[in-house]
């Protein structure tokens, strides 16, 4: 009897098993790639709220590899050229050399681990849902996505990844046999170096630009944004919306009540808000420490 049982009850569980399976509905085809478009998003309170490099410092202070002194000051220094308004070649030219000088003689292997663990842990809550939606919609349309950042390109890849999206282009630390120098290869990956950027992966990947989109929160972007057909404005700076009011084009603001929120610092205007900010940062930490 209790063998009957347990066969008529098998016999139901495959029954309910075929008919789950015949009620499903169809996989979505997948999309017909689109070789010749791709959009570009800034990662600065355009994908994230706040500064990426800022979360990744104050992830390494919490793993002692940077002091809470040395995240206080840098805080300090970004915050400081920020509200003075501060962008200028001599603070970028100081920068190229500092930027990074933080992880100097840490392991790059090191680096990426640590870049996916802080993401996982202080990144992850700070991206825009609604930057993100705009980033799948070409996804869906089998076009790639490309983050282009300031932010060092191991930060920018793991970010990448864990959106899914096709890739990144950051500013490039200098190795030596896998281990960081502290320098940097070129500039900071900002204003018309994105642009260039986007010109010379275009080339690569066989774009058209023209086709292509972009997406910035930063007047200091428009190189980026108007080497490209279908620019974008998102949680766009009082600049860069007159701007794109002027010039019609599209304004994405995800900002509750068109407020900022951010968490423990403010975000940096641009490049050189935060490349004044590590300089005077580790300015700082060299002065406090001699």
């Amino acid at each position: 009897m209790r063998r009957f049982w347990q066969r008529d009850r098998s016999e139901e569980h495959k029954k309910s098993g075929e008919v789950a399976a015949a009620a499903a509905a169809a996989p979505s085809p997948l999309p017909e790639p689109d070789p010749t478009a791709a959009a570009f998003f800034d990662v600065d309170n355009t994908m994230m709220r706040g500064a990426s490099i800022y979360y990744f410092a104050r992830g390494l202070a919490s793993r002692k590899l940077f002091t809470m002194r040395d995240l206080a000051m840098f805080a300090w220094g970004q915050a400081s050229f920020r509200f003075k308004g501060a962008e200028n070649a001599e603070h970028i030219h100081t920068a190229r050399e500092a930027a990074l000088a933080f992880v100097a003689g840490q392991k790059v292997d090191d680096l990426v681990r640590l870049s996916e663990e802080i993401y996982d842990e202080v990144m992850a809550d700070r991206i825009w849902h609604g930057t993100r939606s705009l980033a799948l919609q070409h996804l869906d349309a089998g076009q790639q996505v490309w983050l282009v950042t300031a932010t060092p390109i191991e930060v920018a890849r793991t970010i990448a990844r864990r959106l899914g999206l096709t890739g990144a282009l950051g500013t490039v630390a200098e190795t030596r046999d896998g281990v960081y120098t502290g320098r940097l290869v070129g500039n900071l990956l900002h204003g018309p170096a994105k642009s260039e950027a986007v010109r010379a992966l275009a080339q690569r990947e066989g774009l058209d630009l023209s086709r292509c989109s972009a997406y910035s929160d930063s007047v200091n972007d428009l190189p980026m944004l108007t080497a490209v057909g279908n620019p974008h404005a998102v949680n766009p700076d009082a600049a860069l919306r007159d701007h794109a009011k002027a010039h019609g084009w599209p304004v994405h603001d995800f900002r509750t009540g068109r407020k900022v929120t951010m968490v423990a610092l403010p975000a940096a205007a641009g490049a050189g808000a935060l490349a004044g900010g590590v300089a005077a940062g580790i300015a700082l930490r060299k002065h406090y420490r001699s």
